[in-house]
């Protein structure tokens, strides 16, 4: 699934492209696309019809528009193949393209989906410690690129905790916008285990690792994200190419880019993790 830095290039492109744009209609043509939406498919494209975008904003993996209506937010859930993009309204339908919303300008903002896990849903926004954020996203933990993240305080709330590491990384109540990818190459900069309990890091480990997360998230941003195929794009349809700097997500065998031991893959929580054997030793548990 994409992580923070794929959604912040999505949110950035809707940021330049739609932002100010007034919806002129909606057109649903997959009800799995609106399933969040409890109202159904009719509300969604009513609702939305005739409002005017005002900002495109992200908390962690979560995205989301404001409109003039100061009550609404669209939130959109990219899920493991959604895809916004940005056509012209003559421009050919993509084969999986379930929602169709066009502006007054003759622009079409679709949402195309192959896998059908995402989808749009309006929602309430709510204030969470002085920001306002959609309902559904009122539990989420602040994101390590957020202006108002609180280094030490998410390095105190790291340590009382007693589990590994990096299933503390993966929860979006501690810390958002992490996932997998991200987890592994950041642990792997900060040369520990993701099996090392959290409680049993030092302070400076704990920011240590923070700084990495913020690092190598800031440079797969730059990068347009990790693609891995074709369903991870901008609003353009343009895959991001930070797969080539990965260090040991998906590098299982190859060589360590700073020691040169053969990168291992072991199972964690139903996925995979990647790290070296040597510079990030296995932790071991009493």
């Amino acid at each position: 699934m994409p992580e923070l830095p794929e959604v912040e290039v999505v949110r950035r492109g809707l940021a330049e492209h739609v932002v100010g744009r007034v919806v002129e209609s909606v057109a649903i043509t997959h009800p799995r696309s609106v399933r969040r939406h409890l109202e159904g498919a009719a509300d969604l494209a009513a609702r939305l019809t005739g409002l005017k975008v005002e900002s495109a904003e992200r908390r962690g993996k979560f995205l989301w528009l404001t409109f003039d209506d100061p009550e609404a937010a669209l939130v959109v859930h990219l899920g493991m193949s959604g895809q916004m993009l940005i056509q012209p309204a003559d421009a050919p339908l993509e084969k999986h393209a379930h929602i169709r919303a066009t502006f007054s300008d003759g622009t079409q903002l679709r949402f195309v989906d192959q896998r059908t896990f995402g989808g749009w849903a309006l929602a309430p926004l709510v204030e969470v410690d002085g920001t306002l954020v959609p309902e559904p996203v009122a539990h989420i933990a602040r994101d390590p690129l957020d202006p108002r993240f609180d280094v030490e305080s998410v390095v105190a709330v790291i340590r009382g905790k007693r589990s590994e590491i990096k299933r503390v990384l993966l929860d979006q109540g501690v810390v958002s916008g992490i996932g997998n990818i991200y987890a592994d190459e950041a642990l792997w900069r900060a040369r520990l285990h993701g099996g090392r309990i959290a409680a049993g890091l030092s302070r400076p480990a704990v920011r240590g690792l923070l700084a990495e997360v913020r690092a190598v998230m800031g440079e797969a941003l730059v990068a347009g994200g990790t693609s891995f195929d074709a369903l991870y794009v901008d609003i353009n349809g343009r895959s991001g190419y930070f797969e080539r700097s990965l260090a040991v997500y998906g590098r299982e065998h190859e060589p360590c880019r700073r020691c040169g031991a053969p990168i291992i893959r072991e199972r964690f929580m139903n996925r995979s993790s990647y790290s070296c054997p040597r510079c990030q030793p296995k932790p071991r548990h009493r």
